[in-house]
Parts: structure tokens; sequence; C-alpha cells
């Protein structure tokens, strides 16, 4: 097991995943939004859910061993996909009818974007530069 900068990036970006849903939506914006009926609450529940699940498998693809390069690389590779499907399932949640960055009574503006798109990108850096070790290592052992 290798401690190198891609698979950290990955492992924060999992962790973040798992945690701040629970930290941004466990409050009067989302679950404890009195204004919210069951049913918005099911699917933010869901949605919170879905983050923890996500992260655990881009957890398990980023740190399970593998028996070439190649293995290595399609791992990572999962594992980034899975590292931003949260993200851009987020972002793209505004182009469905009826939807809006935040509810009314909490003002305007689009705060999840300064999130969203950082950490759909991390994936992305964390891919490359794990590839990136994957070809060297590869190198050294011709």
């Amino acid at each position: 097991m290798s401690f190198r900068p891609g698979k950290i990036l990955l492992t924060f970006c999992a962790i973040f995943q798992a945690v701040s849903p629970f930290i941004f939506d466990y409050n009067e914006t989302h679950v404890k939004n009195p204004r919210w009926p069951p049913h918005a609450r099911f699917h933010n529940g869901q949605t919170m859910s879905m983050g923890v699940c996500l992260s655990l498998a881009t957890l398990y693809y980023t740190w399970r061993s593998a028996s070439s390069n190649l293995a290595a690389r399609d791992s990572l590779r999962t594992a980034a996909v899975f590292a931003s499907i949260y993200w851009l399932t987020g972002l793209s949640a505004i182009l469905y009818p009826g939807t809006s960055w935040v509810d009314p009574e909490f003002g305007e503006g689009h705060p999840q974007l300064f999130i969203f798109v950082p950490f759909l990108l991390f994936p992305t850096i964390s891919y490359v530069i794990e590839s990136n070790y994957c070809i060297v290592d590869s190198k050294k052992r011709d």
C-alpha cells in the first residue's frame, strides 16, 4: 500500500463526499426545514446515503491491491468515477424544471458551485497523478 498524492486526494474526496451532505443538509435548510414535505426529506436522505455509498466504493477502488499496472489504473479510474458521480449529479440537478440552488427563505445564490465544481475536478486530477505513477512503475519493471 503506497500513500501517494493522487490516492491521498481521492481519499480526501471520499471522506468529504461521505461527511459533507450531513454537515450541509442536516439542518434547517434541508432535513429540518419545516416547509419540506416528507417526500422531499426522503429524497434528501436518499442523496445523503448515496454520498456514503459512493464514498465507500471510492475508498475500496482507491486502496485495493492490483495484480498489474493495468489493473491498478483500472481501479483508479473506477475510484475517480465513483468519486465524481455525487458532484456531477449535484450540478445536473439544477437542470430539472422548478429547481433552485437555494430555497427562497434563504436568499439567492449558488453556494454549491464552490464545492461541487472542485470536487468534480479533484478525482480527475487524482487519476492523472496516479496514472503517472503507474507508468513510472511499469517502466521500472522493464
